[in-house]
């Protein structure tokens, strides 16, 4: 008999608390917490940093999922996606292009390489959400 497996739906969600000075505080709905840096030297993440970062992250996730559901994860050693991007010069301020280097080591041949990478931008839900329109649906409160 069949065990009957349900994920667990995990929360998602992010706030970000800025004071009249200082750096936004940001807590994920699962308690995790990230300090926004903005100085060109300061390590740490900055708002586009984590755009890129979420990508990235949801990318590799993505292509061990398309490595297994091609029966090929077991030949792969390590994914990386490096994500960086290019601003618009024109209109409003967003990154025109993301620039995606996948590395996917192990024993595979570059064809095999290159639909797993195809394969995890159609999975990943952040691509999927940058390369659609989402809506925005604000409140506002004092």
């Amino acid at each position: 008999m069949a065990a009957d497996l349900k994920a667990r739906p995990r929360p998602v969600g992010a706030t970000a608390v800025l004071g009249r000075t200082g750096f936004p505080h940001v807590t994920s709905a699962t308690k995790g917490e990230l300090d926004i840096v903005t100085g060109a030297s300061q390590p740490g993440f900055n708002p586009l940093d984590l755009l890129y970062a979420s990508l990235s992250a949801c990318l590799v996730l993505s292509a061990r999922i398309a490595a297994s559901q091609m029966g090929m994860l077991d030949r792969i050693t390590e994914i990386t996606a490096d994500v960086t991007g290019e601003k618009a010069s024109e209109g409003p301020s967003r990154v025109q292009t993301f620039n995606i280097a996948f590395s996917i080591k192990g024993d595979l041949d570059e064809e095999t390489r290159m639909k797993i990478a195809h394969a995890a931008e159609e999975i990943c839900t952040v691509s999927n959400t940058i390369r659609g329109a989402p809506e925005f649906s604000t409140v506002i409160s004092g």
